[in-house]
C-alpha cells in the first residue's frame, strides 16, 4: 500500500493510470456519441442536453440506449423468416 501521502499523490505517474484513464475515455467516448446520435435522431432534446453535459462514464448512455430512448437500441436484430411456397 501506499507510505505516505506524497506517495499516494504520485500515482498518477503509474503506466496503468494512464492507460486506465485511455480506456475509460474511448468506453465512455463510444456510448456518449452512440447515445447523442439517438437521442437526435428521436428528436428528444432534454436527453440530449443531458447526455452532452452529465459524464457517467457510459452509464447514463447506456440507460438511455436501452432503457428510456423511444426506439430501444437493439444490439442484434432477429432476421425474418422466409415463407415456405406452398406448392
Amino acid at each position: 500500500m501506499w507510505r505516505n501521502w506524497e506517495q499516494m499523490m504520485n500515482m498518477g505517474n503509474h503506466p496503468l493510470f494512464g492507460w486506465g484513464f485511455g480506456i475509460i475515455t474511448l468506453w465512455s467516448l463510444f456510448w456518449k456519441g452512440l447515445a447523442l446520435w439517438k437521442a437526435a435522431r428521436n428528436d428528444e432534446r432534454y436527453w440530449y442536453i443531458a447526455i452532452l453535459l452529465i459524464n457517467t462514464a457510459g452509464i447514463l448512455e447506456i440507460a438511455y440506449l436501452f432503457a428510456f430512448a423511444k426506439q430501444k437500441f437493439v444490439l442484434v436484430s432477429d432476421k425474418p423468416k422466409a415463407k415456405s411456397k406452398k406448392k
